[in-house]
């Protein structure tokens, strides 16, 4: 059902790239709810909040929440948050960017589910998973739509956390 819903652009954002656009799916209920059931299903049990990456990742935590009444921590890129906050850099193709999350948002211990819509080189879910490591909490895994194989996000995030990907391209 998620898949049927993709647009499917081609040379979006530059010539050659076939981009997978999750805004249909967004749009129409039965296949958001779908989306958010199966990002959530192969962890059931095993989280406590639902760490939602910015931006696309808070509409998937939100939905997520809704269904299985788990909070949803807000990951945020640098400068948005507004007390106290833990930051991680990462890499970029061109430069760097920073995560961050507010201290002390959650009780130490507890269990996050890494929520984002795109797996591609891995650089913006391994910042979030060691942010959220640094704050003390625990990764309990990560959960994407959507993972772009060719660009190798799975590798660079090695053996260390569960992932888990809808639709692998």
């Amino acid at each position: 059902m998620v898949e049927s819903h993709l647009a499917v652009i081609p040379d979006f954002p530059e010539p050659g790239v076939l981009f997978r656009d999750l805004t249909p799916v967004f749009a129409d209920g039965p296949a958001f709810h779908a989306l958010a059931e199966a990002l959530t299903a192969p962890f059931a049990g095993r989280f406590d909040h639902l760490g939602g990456v910015e931006a696309r990742g808070f509409l998937l935590a939100g939905a997520a929440s809704a269904l299985c009444g788990a909070g949803v921590l807000t990951v945020r890129k640098q400068g948005k948050l507004p007390r106290a906050v833990l930051t991680e850099e990462y890499d970029l193709e061109y430069g760097t960017a920073a995560l961050e999350v507010h201290e002390g948002e959650l009780p130490p211990g507890s269990r996050v589910l890494i929520v984002d819509d795109v797996l591609a080189t891995g650089g913006t879910v391994g910042a979030a998973a060691r942010l959220v490591e640094r704050a003390g909490w625990v990764v309990a895994g990560i959960s994407v739509a959507i993972e772009l194989e060719d660009l190798g996000g799975r590798a660079a995030l090695g053996d260390r956390y569960e992932v888990f990907s809808l639709l692998q391209y």
